[in-house]
């Protein structure tokens, strides 16, 4: 089968892929119907991450399942599903308590690599979720969203304790900063502030719920939400970045007592405990549960409540993946879709 693959910083080939093969009996396989290029993809893409020999890429999906393995009872062959971007077993302590994203049993999807024509998902029971039917067309952008970026914006917002009487700040304006000021909209807060400094996003930002626009970074972003939330910070604050200056930023806007979630992959971040002490900050993030909201988002998108797919604002044939990355690695794109 075709699927993309690094080879090195910068070069990400379509090249001919092993086909996927059902090792164990909780595997299954999908035929992948859309996939995408995520944010978190191009840390290695820009040699931040070590690229270790050829790479497949890709970990978020929507597709048909063509094949399951003896054990597997919950989805069966020929249905629609969307699946988180890490494998979890469902029934472990950590998968019970909500937290599948660290699963016992974990598989990043980003070890095997979805941005192709079909794909291996293991623990096929607790990671994948049946659609009610065959999605409509376009319905199927926002699905895929679903399996990360939507996912994970949620998860900040929900760790952020976003709610009614709220003031919520996002700290990235890219696909997953987006799609937590979409949460945010619909956990009920009742202001939120988009930082961004990119026009088109700041549209977007807005369509999504935002009342509020910041183009400052860092210090000066910090000070122009106190500015706006009366010298105290706002409630809830989410980082969807993962730099020093991120989180930095994020932490000092959140107020005495608030909540700050981060959900950006973190890249050489160090906080500084007298810092973190003295703010009195409830901080939670890491890897988004995804799969923990996968029912509630998937029903919100078949009803039409929310499109989140509008963060999509490129779509390649698979073949043209190089030029996927390039776009969002230039700030071209938002976030590229892909149709193997």
């Amino acid at each position: 089968m075709r699927g993309a693959v690094l080879q090195s910083p910068g070069d990400v080939r379509v090249d001919e892929i092993a086909d996927p093969q059902i090792t164990t009996g909780t595997d299954a396989i999908i035929r992948v119907t859309a996939t995408c290029v995520c944010g978190s993809d191009l840390w290695p893409y820009r040699g931040v991450e070590p690229v270790e020999g050829p790479m497949p890429m890709g970990h978020e999906y929507v597709g048909v399942v063509e094949q399951v393995g003896s054990a597997v009872t919950s989805v069966e062959p020929g249905q629609y599903v969307v699946g988180s971007f890490v494998a979890s077993c469902g029934s472990c302590e950590f998968c019970r308590a909500g937290y599948p994203s660290s699963c016992v049993h974990r598989v990043f999807m980003a070890q095997v690599g979805t941005q192709s024509e079909r794909a291996l998902i293991p623990h096929a029971d607790g990671t994948l979720v049946a659609l009610p039917g065959e999605p409509d067309a376009d319905l199927i952008p926002s699905l895929l969203a679903a399996s990360d970026v939507l996912g994970t914006g949620w998860f900040g917002a929900v760790a952020a304790e976003a709610g009614p009487g709220k003031t919520v700040a996002v700290v990235g304006d890219g696909a997953v900063g987006l799609l937590a000021v979409l949460a945010a909209q619909q956990l009920g807060a009742q202001r939120i502030i988009a930082m961004s400094r990119h026009e088109p996003r700041q549209r977007l930002a807005r369509e999504f719920g935002a009342t509020d626009i910041v183009t400052e970074r860092g210090d000066d972003g910090v000070a122009t939400i106190k500015d706006l939330t009366g010298g105290l910070g706002a409630h809830s604050v989410v980082e969807a970045v993962g730099t020093q200056e991120s989180m930095q930023q994020a932490l000092r806007a959140t107020r005495p007592g608030g909540h700050m979630g981060f959900v950006g992959v973190n890249h050489d971040v160090a906080l500084s405990g007298e810092e973190l002490f003295f703010s009195q900050v409830h901080v939670l993030g890491g890897p988004a549960p995804v799969r923990r909201f996968l029912p509630e988002l998937i029903e919100l998108i078949w009803h039409r409540e929310i499109n989140p797919g509008k963060v999509f604002d490129l779509t390649l044939p698979l073949e043209q993946a190089a030029e996927g990355y390039r776009a969002m690695d230039e700030r071209r794109a938002i976030k590229t879709l892909l149709t193997p």
